[in-house]
């Protein structure tokens, strides 16, 4: 199981969610993503359908009668009724739920940087994790820092 741990500096949730989101489907994946505040969830419905003039990422809210057909799903907690072995946790909360998926993308913030070490480090023992920490340079490209 692979945690990668992303440290919003530069560039903001809404640029690097649909980028993880695109990979993931290219490789066949599906992918549940998960925020805590129903605010924040309705926002990341109109990010995923109006991120680029040219596309679209194909998702619905957990909860509806298609769960399971969607190869997005956005959700208040972990759980993957559309069968997603990926998950993205986009409130800067860590939740040990993920853990039962293949892969975790853990999106964090200033604000929530204290609560990602705590995590980095809780899982720096644990069987089978591996964890990368990712942060954005000047120019807002992705380097792995550990």
């Amino acid at each position: 199981m692979q945690v990668d741990f992303y440290h919003l500096t530069q560039v903001p949730l809404e640029r690097a969610l649909p980028q993880i989101a695109e990979k993931v489907l290219a490789t066949g994946g599906r992918l549940v993503i998960v925020a805590g505040e129903a605010a924040q969830r309705v926002k990341l419905d109109q990010l995923l359908w109006s991120y680029a003039p040219e596309s679209f990422l194909p998702h619905g809210h957990s909860g509806g009668e298609d769960d399971s057909r969607q190869p997005v799903l956005i959700a208040e907690t972990p759980d993957a009724a559309n069968g997603a072995r990926h998950i993205a946790l986009v409130d800067g909360v860590w939740r040990e739920e993920a853990l039962g998926f293949d892969r975790a993308f853990h999106f964090f913030d200033e604000e929530r940087i204290g609560e990602a070490r705590l995590a980095w480090k809780g899982l720096a023992d644990r069987e089978g994790v591996k964890r990368n920490y990712w942060k954005q340079n000047d120019a807002g490209r992705w380097e792995k820092a550990a």
